[in-house]
Formats: structure tokens, C-alpha cells, sequence
């Protein structure tokens, strides 16, 4: 299994994305934040939120409620949680009901930015999500007759097509070959970044993704489009949400 380093900290969960527990031993500590050798919490990033979770030591449970990210990956404890001190080993848990959802939230993100510039030609402008709700923004100058209903079905349709969802890691060079790798209307990948990490929604929506996401379509559950709204000239915000 490879993995990515932040700081001292092996980033489990970008080649490992169903890994909700594992040991760890903390390089350092404080009130501020947690440092630890290897770690499976999402940081954040992207537009999908950090994951929480707990750290569990000497029969001491610390819970996690963010990840701060700077020379080290600091996960934040909770206010008045005991903190471990450096050098014990951590057994580390991220909350799985939360992650899961965010992770079936993302990948319905990119079923709908994979439609939408499929039949329609647009670029995101802007994204986020919470829990099984999301917004995405299009530079869609006009909506045309039907297309909330058109775009809707046509998510679900890749849903039920069960179209396997790949995670892979290219160089720069490479991943910028492939036709259309940004669908973002800027280039949001800095330019240190030598190794880039493709999310491929096989036979739909192909780009460059840093997040965490389900293993195949089927596994988003429905895509409702529950809103479309002005953005200024131009630009459309189209609302979801997910559901089983």
C-alpha cells in the first residue's frame, strides 16, 4: 500500500479509503493540535470537510474534531479533552457514519460535474458539501427548457449504471495529458505538485481529486437536484442531495 506524507504524517486514507481504524504513535502534542506517525483523517480540502473521529490511549479517549493542516498534520482535540502525550501509541478511529457520507457525497459531486459538462459543455466554478447535501457551481449562461429534470435523471442513470470509481497516482506530466483533466474553470493544482491523484468514474468523469470516495456509483445512492440558483451572469449553483 503506498501512501502520501504530510509533515511526519503518512497519509493513510488517500490509498486506503475504507480505513476507519488503525495504531499510531503520537510525535507530538498539544492543546493546538495532535501530531501523529500515520494517520486516516481526511484533512479537508476540495470542498469536502475534515473528518472527526477519536484517539483512544491508556483507556484515555481524546476525540478528534478537525485536522488543521500547516508543516504537520494537526488533528484538533476536542476543548477539555485529555491529551496524549508524544511517543504512546494512539488506537485511532475517524467517524464512520460521517466519513461514509461524505464520501458518497463527493462522489455524486463528481457524477454531476461529469454530466453536466458531458451534455452540456460547462466547467465548475465553485463547490462544497456537508453530510448528503452539496452545492456545485457551473458557468452555464442559460438554463435550458428541462434541465433540472434532464440533469437528475441523468445522474441517476450513471448510479445505476454502477460505473467502478478508480483512484490512481500520475506524474504531473502524464496526468495533464489526459483530454479535459481540469473541469474546474481554473487550474486549482499548484504548480510544486509533481504527482497528481486522479479520480476516474470509469467511462464518465475523469480529473484530478485529492478527496476520499465511495468504490463504484451504485454506492451514492439517488442524486436529487433540489435547486438551481443565479449566481450572477453566467453562472448557476445547482443544489443536491443524496439519499438511499
Amino acid at each position: 500500500m503506498t501512501t502520501d506524507l504530510h509533515g511526519r504524517t503518512s497519509r493513510l486514507e488517500l490509498s486506503d479509503q475504507t480505513l476507519r481504524d488503525w495504531e499510531a504513535v503520537v510525535l507530538d502534542a498539544g492543546p493546538e493540535g495532535i501530531v501523529l506517525d500515520r494517520s486516516a483523517f481526511y484533512p479537508g480540502g476540495g470542498g469536502q470537510p475534515a473528518d472527526h473521529g477519536v484517539l483512544i490511549w491508556q483507556g484515555v479517549e481524546t476525540r478528534v474534531v478537525g485536522v488543521r493542516k500547516g508543516d504537520d498534520l494537526q488533528l484538533i482535540p476536542a476543548e477539555g479533552d485529555p491529551i496524549p502525550p508524544a511517543g504512546v501509541v494512539v488506537r485511532a478511529a475517524v467517524a464512520d457514519a460521517r466519513r461514509s457520507a461524505l464520501m458518497r457525497t463527493h462522489s455524486g459531486l463528481h457524477v454531476l460535474c461529469g454530466v453536466v459538462f458531458r451534455d452540456y459543455g460547462c466547467l465548475v466554478t465553485g463547490g462544497n458539501m456537508d453530510e448528503l447535501s452539496a452545492r456545485m457551481d457551473f458557468n452555464l449562461p442559460e438554463v435550458p427548457p428541462g434541465f433540472k429534470e434532464a440533469v437528475e435523471d441523468a445522474c441517476n442513470a450513471e448510479v445505476a449504471a454502477d460505473r467502478r470509481i478508480d483512484v490512481k497516482v500520475l506524474p504531473r506530466e502524464e496526468a495533464f495529458a489526459i483530454p479535459d483533466i481540469i473541469r474546474t474553470a481554473t487550474n486549482l493544482v499548484p504548480e510544486h505538485v509533481q504527482d497528481v491523484r486522479i479520480v476516474d468514474i470509469v467511462g464518465l468523469d475523469t480529473q484530478a481529486d485529492g478527496g476520499t470516495h465511495v468504490a463504484s456509483t451504485r454506492q451514492i445512492g439517488r442524486i436529487k437536484v433540489a435547486k438551481i440558483e443565479s449566481k450572477g451572469r453566467g453562472f448557476r449553483r445547482l443544489r443536491i442531495t443524496i439519499s438511499d
